[in-house]
């Protein structure tokens, strides 16, 4: 037998060497991380634009928080692949429900461990605030088929309970997600809720709501409210380039999180740290912040200039094409095929120059012009004017 020549062992040693090395190598990145594939959704988009206060769009604001997020994912978490219902202001689809609908396939087709679907939230009193999760399931409110839940959280984005056989059809999906995915999706709230909490924001509940975004998604998911656009302190936040980076970093430690705990429990680890119990922000401690954004909505009636006193004019309703804190002319080319025809009203907040279109006695009369004149701008909404000023 013939000994085998310099080249041949070489080889036969990188060979060998190969061979104890590629294993590793593919386990390393198959358990690094728990998730593989995550699915973002910001929403809204292009002819939706969801909540608006003071000229600021909570699609805009959506799809921010989630760039971001996504870019943190993608640097910090190699190997996990980021997939995006959208990165630009597109819808898709021309209806609500069609949208909905087509980024839970979406996110099927994409093959994701997980959805997260970012939000921001709205109300009509300018206090209310907080950051809350929601999970797909059901409320008691829902269970009992009450329309008011729906209408008092002011969400198209939630079947209607009250319709029989639509209620017959979610519970039966509801039951098998819970049963699929229940404790994962509670688990991601969970995390997300206690990173916010570590960030100082107020805490509301995790709630489980019969979401039409999470509705057929073959996998855990949940849907984040950042903040109340409707509230001056969490609005600031919201379109700061601080505030902005500061969301999207706590939801990246939630993903983080999460993903470490599936990993963890894919491994078979004997010991798994329990999840963060993430307790309610005080009424005393929410009171304090009210009174401290009733202040804050107040500070810009402050810097208006003197006018004089509107009290005995009366209400009519209008339709706001734009806000500015610049002063332009009725007849500026911004304003398009209305040039000529839009006044300048006063509001509050930074923008407060409002640029309105018609003078309408009544709120339904403003209603039937609205539809015509979000042809030529999508984001126009019905205001209450008394003289040149906006009233709530």
């Amino acid at each position: 037998m013939t000994p085998l020549n310099m080249r041949t062992r070489l080889l036969i040693l990188l060979a060998v060497t190969l061979a104890l090395l590629l294993p590793t190598v593919v386990w390393g990145d198959n358990t690094e991380h728990g998730i593989r594939v995550i699915i973002l959704d910001a929403g809204h988009g292009e002819w939706d634009p969801g909540c608006m206060r003071n000229g600021v769009r909570e699609k805009d604001i959506t799809l921010k928080v989630v760039l971001r997020l996504g870019k943190l994912i993608e640097r910090e978490m190699p190997g996990v692949k980021v997939c995006y219902t959208r990165k630009t202001d597109k819808a898709l689809g021309p209806d609500k429900r069609t949208d909905l609908r087509a980024r839970a396939k979406l996110a099927n087709d994409m093959k994701g461990d997980l959805m997260l679907s970012v939000h921001v939230n709205a109300a009509k009193d300018p206090r209310a605030c907080g950051v809350e999760t929601l999970i797909m399931g059901e409320t008691p409110f829902e269970q009992r088929g009450n329309k008011k839940a729906l209408m008092e959280s002011n969400r198209e984005d939630l079947f209607d309970m009250s319709d029989a056989k639509t209620a017959a059809m979610v519970r039966a999906y509801i039951q098998n997600m819970q049963f699929s995915y229940g404790e994962y999706s509670m688990a991601m709230a969970k995390y997300i809720q206690s990173n916010y909490k570590k960030d100082g924001r107020v805490m509301r509940k995790i709630k489980a709501q019969p979401l039409m975004v999470l509705y057929a998604t073959n996998m855990p998911g949940v849907l984040t409210e950042i903040g109340f656009l409707s509230n001056a302190r969490e609005r600031a936040l919201m379109t700061s380039e601080k505030g902005l980076d500061q969301i999207a970093r706590s939801l990246f430690r939630a993903v983080k999180e999460y993903s470490a705990r599936i990993a963890a429990l894919r491994s078979g680890a004997t010991h798994i740290e329990a999840l963060p119990e993430v307790e309610e922000t005080s009424e005393e401690e929410i009171l304090k912040l009210s009174e401290e954004d009733a202040k804050a909505e107040e500070k810009p009636a402050e810097m208006k200039p003197a006018a004089k006193p509107a009290s005995n004019l009366p209400v009519h309703y209008a339709v706001q094409v734009m806000a500015s804190d610049k002063k332009f002319l009725e007849t500026d080319s911004k304003f398009k095929k209305y040039r000529g025809k839009v006044k300048r009203c006063i509001g509050s907040g930074a923008l407060r120059y409002k640029y309105c279109v018609g003078h309408y006695s009544s709120f339904s009369a403003a209603r039937h012009e609205l539809k015509k004149i979000r042809t030529t701008f999508p984001d126009a909404f019905i205001v209450r004017c008394q003289g040149e000023q906006i009233i709530k």
